[in-house]
């Protein structure tokens, strides 16, 4: 009887067309294999003979890491069987067509993330064995499994937190909330190596790449890493924060249009932040990196955001009897918005209930565990107040929730309590909606409605949590029983007469109500009304007053008067941020009872309109003509103005054009051809940016259909 021949490969065959597909990573590519944990892959190998399963001994070895080892989980050995056993790594399910073997290797759910190298040994007999590398491929998380603890089970939601490479990040004030797009581009060829090596420049593996390797089945681990790495306070981190002005060593925050051209350049320089980045750049680029690794995430906004950093639960602004808003010494700030992120994952670290939306927050406020980052914190556990539940919840918590104490100051000493606002924190909380362009209120999820006794039931428990006392506030807060608007002879009220539009004077009505109160039931009271304008800044802190004005009035009981004041443009002209957001303040005292009221009003002056038009079907390959216009409304020219185009599977990196100056009144007309790259629902995103107006910005959906067959 002849010598059956030795089992040798010929070629391998990792089907990663096939494989991607089903694991809904072909967006990533064709050409290379890229799965998700907990779902079988198949391979194909070709011998020189057919496979006999009773002679032929297979084992597969994979490895992740710079040293792997099988007590860390980053080497895995498994011999092929017919059948698979438990939920460890395994090769079963084989079949034989001639000389082919075709395998299906399985990942358990617990499984380290990251590039893998794949060999295989054959045996024949106890003495000869051969090695053969098979190539590598690279596993990431699989929310689409019900063993995964990033599990969503809906396609609906996974289709838009894992697959949807672009979205919205909402910006602005809580009257005027702007749709802001943003190409997160996840699926961009190179993103997922990028994503990578942000893990290996993180300081854990730094000091111990092995123990780094082995904790990254763990997606709370990965989060904390992700969360301190887009921020490059500690280390060689994506993005550098700039809260100032001065850009020029750099790129405006404001000037970003998508996460890849920043991730790209980070890579490209080897490790180096790329300048700039502020709230809303930081969560988007986390984004992306969470939905490239396969974990469900989205970009939330909490308007009125409050930096609570002494965890008192109370925030103290300031206000002179000039009305002009004072600088604090403290660091605590209420922000005009401020922008994270949710991820969606089981907390077996936390008892039952507290799984599904966690907050992480990648823009470096405060340190957790030494670095600067932010989370996860359940954000079922910020509604409920276990504030105790790790990680960071307390801060997220004050976000949303603190208090806001308004003092009137008189030679550097509080002399009166102004307002006492409860529900002035944590405002209009938005995420895009799902399958849709429209904004969700998602308020609800992190607390209970304002005022109702389940929310301040929650707030005395969170501050006996924080305090270990009933309620602690600023100092003079027994001062409330008479401070306020309660109580007060008259009703004040600013509006605006006409849309704010920037370039013109602001026009605007005090409109003042007399009301019985104790001290004067039915009299006419006399009114002093200082009036303050200031720029408002994102951190919610102000500039210099660029406009005052002082009004006196005489209130009968009963009556109304509505008092016109004006804002003339030259005294704004060049005073602005880029928000182009300005805080007109009025501090009233009342000469019977030398007492005060405040009335604010906050103003957006609105960039010019951004029109995008798409007159042909959209299909791969095939020219598509892009028609943008754009309208000078304003009364001033806008100068040195510059044109970015981004969007994932429309434009290949960004097309920039510089536009010159567009004078006032007038219409710039552009056409554009793009060839679109891959096929389904796309976005173009279109910035226009001048010396006078940093953000003018617009989108367009666009269907791209497959290429049609030749």
């Amino acid at each position: 009887m002849d010598e059956v021949a030795a089992l040798e490969l010929r070629s391998v065959d990792l089907q990663s067309a096939k494989n991607n597909q089903e694991h809904h990573t072909q967006e990533m590519g064709l050409q290379r294999l890229i799965v998700r944990r907990s779902q079988s892959f198949t391979i194909q190998l070709h011998f020189n003979r057919p496979f006999h399963s009773k002679n032929d001994s297979i084992t597969f070895v994979a490895e992740t890491g710079p040293a792997p080892k099988e007590l860390l989980g980053t080497r895995a050995t498994f011999l092929l069987t017919q059948a698979r056993q438990g939920n460890g790594w395994s090769a079963s399910d084989f079949t034989v067509h001639a000389n082919s073997l075709y395998v299906s290797l399985f990942t358990p759910p617990s499984a380290v993330i990251g590039p893998y190298s794949l060999k295989m040994e054959i045996s024949q007999g106890p003495s000869h064995s051969t090695t053969h590398p098979l190539g590598t491929f690279i596993l990431l998380f699989n929310p689409w499994s019900a063993e995964d603890d990033v599990y969503l089970p809906s396609e609906t939601l996974l289709q838009e937190y894992i697959m949807m490479d672009y979205g919205f990040v909402y910006k602005g004030h809580e009257r005027f909330i702007t749709p802001w797009p943003w190409n997160y581009g996840q699926f961009e060829e190179d993103i997922i190596d990028i994503c990578f090596e942000i893990l290996n420049k993180s300081l854990y593996f730094l000091k111990n790449p092995s123990k780094d390797y082995s904790q990254r089945n763990d997606v709370v681990y990965i989060c904390r890493v992700v969360s301190a790495m887009i921020n490059s306070n500690d280390d060689s981190g994506v993005l550098q924060g700039n809260w100032g002005e001065d850009y020029s060593r750099g790129v405006s925050p404001l000037e970003w249009t998508g996460s890849v051209a920043i991730l790209r350049q980070w890579a490209a320089r080897g490790g180096q932040p790329v300048k700039y980045g502020q709230c809303w750049v930081f969560a988007a680029v986390m984004c992306t990196v969470m939905r490239c690794l396969g974990v469900p995430t989205r970009v939330v906004s909490n308007f009125r955001s409050a930096h609570n950093s002494d965890a008192n639960l109370t925030i103290d602004t300031y206000y002179d009897q000039h009305a002009e808003m004072l600088p604090t010494q403290k660091r605590d700030k209420i922000w005009n918005f401020h922008v994270w992120n949710e991820c969606w994952m089981i907390r077996k670290d936390l008892p039952p209930g507290y799984n599904g939306w966690q907050v992480l927050d990648p823009t470096p406020q405060q340190t957790s565990s030494g670095l600067f980052r932010c989370g996860p914190a359940s954000v079922k556990a910020i509604r409920e107040g276990e504030i105790h539940l790790p990680y960071d919840t307390p801060f997220v918590y004050a976000e949303v929730n603190a208090d806001e104490v308004v003092w009137l100051l008189k030679d550097g000493q509080a002399q009166e309590i102004l307002a006492h606002n409860t529900s002035s924190i944590g405002k209009e909380i938005s995420t895009k909606m799902v399958g849709s362009d429209q904004r969700e209120n998602i308020t609800s999820s992190y607390k209970y409605p304002e005022g109702s006794p389940e929310e301040r039931s929650v707030f005395m428990k969170a501050s006996q949590k924080t305090l270990g006392v009933r309620r602690t506030s600023s100092p003079f807060l027994d001062l409330l029983g008479s401070g306020g608007a309660v109580g007060q002879p008259a009703q004040l009220q600013l509006h605006l007469t006409r849309k704010p539009e920037w370039g013109q004077d602001l026009l605007l009505k005090l409109h003042a109500r007399r009301v019985a109160d104790r001290a004067h039931p039915q009299g006419p009271i006399h009114l002093v009304v200082d009036f303050c304008a200031q720029t408002l800044l994102h951190n919610g802190g102000t500039r210099k007053p660029l406009w005052r004005q002082k009004v006196h009035l005489t209130l009968d009981f009963g009556e109304d008067i509505q008092w016109p004041l004006s804002l003339p443009y030259n005294n704004y002209r060049n005073k602005l941020t880029d928000e182009k957001l300005i805080r007109v303040s009025g501090i009233a005292k009342v000469e019977e009872t030398g007492r005060s009221m405040l009335v604010l009003k906050d103003i957006s002056l609105e960039p010019p309109h951004l029109s995008i038009e798409v007159s042909e079907r959209a299909e791969v390959g095939k020219a598509l003509r892009v028609h943008i216009s754009l309208t000078n409304t304003l009364s001033v020219p806008l100068s040195h103005c510059t044109m970015v185009l981004e969007g994932s599977g429309l434009v290949s990196g960004q097309i920039s054009n510089d536009l010159g100056t567009l004078v006032a009144g007038h219409t710039i007309k552009i056409q554009v051809d793009l060839y679109p790259i891959k096929a389904g629902p796309r976005q173009l995103q279109v910035l226009v940016s001048s010396n006078e107006i940093k953000e003018i910005k617009g989108y367009k959906d666009i269907f791209v259909a497959a290429a049609r067959a030749p």
